[in-house]
């Protein structure tokens, strides 16, 4: 604790060298934890477990929502599949078919059994009554609303759609919180679809072992109609439509590289300055009983301190950027979003502390290296 103590000390006597390099090291894990999220909000959405109990039921062949066209009388065939818990048709409608960071998506569904399927659906502001009783009413996600801002009683208009807000909603899915759900009919009709025809069936089993066997008994079922399918688990769906997306986020690696070796270069050089401008009073310490060992660990204390200021800093600054901005990445009609989370947190800190450890060790060995009485002499 001693040592710690002078090392803090040693620090604060270059404040501004100190806090250059707090900041900077910050920025750098500001871009780390900024990579890391999207990477961990890429891998919730696509990575499958034991819960996972969901298929789609798509157009074969088929992947922007405007390209696949499944006739509505499939639910009753779909329904009478063993296995098969409850099933909803969705008529989906999107501006945008390609990876974008602003995507607008309505959702038709039966608003009768919109909350049936989906108990997690929570309304924090307005009432779910008027959007069963108005045909043109729309319950509309946190984060949708929050980024266009939007209450109950609101009109909005886009993807040639006009719809009025009469509800927020809340749920523990993000594709919920990113989009408006709307009457099926009305939906239909408004995007000259016809009515009759939706875009996909969201299929929930009774466990996660049947996803696959009934996936092959829906594609089966309808092999020879007119209008084949294509089931998948919701999650693979998820990762083979939106490649793009995935692309994106993949390249992204590359930046947290680049930010995790500027962060090391820049600590190993602000404590390598530290080191050789007090290369006598280093001296003196040895002089005193300073074992080489203590004066080695010293200047580690220092530059594990400065890469965990600076990456608390980054790593906090990065969680509130993506907690209050909300942000989203959209792709062939589905919404990925970029939700903080504390196990970025704990490995962003991990890291730095890491880096600030690794970055202090040649700095450390050149500090006690050096014979005592050069150092006293220079």
């Amino acid at each position: 604790m001693k040592l710690l103590t002078l090392a803090l000390k040693n620090l604060t006597r270059n404040r501004l060298r100190s806090l250059l390099t707090v900041l900077g090291v910050a920025a750098g894990m500001f871009l780390y934890a900024s990579v890391q999220t999207m990477q961990h909000s890429l891998s919730v959405a696509t990575e499958g477990n034991a819960n996972d109990t969901t298929l789609v039921v798509y157009r074969e062949n088929r992947f922007c929502p405007m390209t696949s066209r499944l006739p509505e009388h499939y639910l009753a065939t779909i329904e009478r599949i063993k296995g098969v818990r409850e099933v909803i048709p969705i008529q989906i409608a999107v501006n945008n078919c390609g990876a974008s960071l602003d995507v607008i998506t309505f959702r038709g569904v039966p608003p009768e059994t919109l909350k049936q399927y989906n108990p997690n659906i929570k309304v924090i502001s307005g009432s779910y009554d008027d959007f069963v009783k108005q045909s043109d009413a729309a319950l509309v996600g946190q984060h949708f609303a929050e980024r266009r801002g939007l209450t109950p009683g609101d009109k909005f208009e886009a993807v040639g759609v006009n719809v009025t807000v009469a509800g927020i909603i809340s749920s523990d899915s993000p594709q919920d919180e990113n989009v408006a759900y709307v009457h099926l009919p009305f939906l239909q009709q408004a995007s000259r679809i016809g009515l009759g025809i939706v875009t996909q069936f969201n299929v929930r089993v009774d466990s996660a072992d049947l996803l696959e066997p009934v996936a092959r008994q829906i594609d089966e079922t309808f092999k020879s109609d007119q209008q084949p399918t294509d089931t998948k688990p919701e999650k693979a769906f998820f990762a083979e439509t939106a490649k793009q997306m995935i692309e994106l986020i993949g390249f992204t690696r590359w930046l947290g590289l680049g930010a995790v070796v500027a962060v090391l270069g820049l600590v190993a050089n602000a404590v390598l300055l530290i080191v050789r401008g007090r290369v006598k009073e280093t001296a003196i310490f040895q002089t005193l009983g300073f074992s080489r060992m203590a004066i080695g660990l010293m200047v580690v204390f220092e530059g594990v301190l400065l890469g965990l200021v600076g990456g608390l800093i980054g790593v906090l600054g990065a969680m509130a950027f993506f907690h209050f901005k909300a942000f989203t990445l959209g792709n062939e009609g589905l919404t990925l979003a970029l939700s903080p989370s504390t196990t970025v947190l704990v490995s962003g800190l991990v890291v730095a502390v890491a880096l600030g450890l690794l970055a202090s060790l040649y700095p450390a060995w050149k500090a006690t290296s050096r014979p005592l009485v050069q150092s006293l002499n220079s």
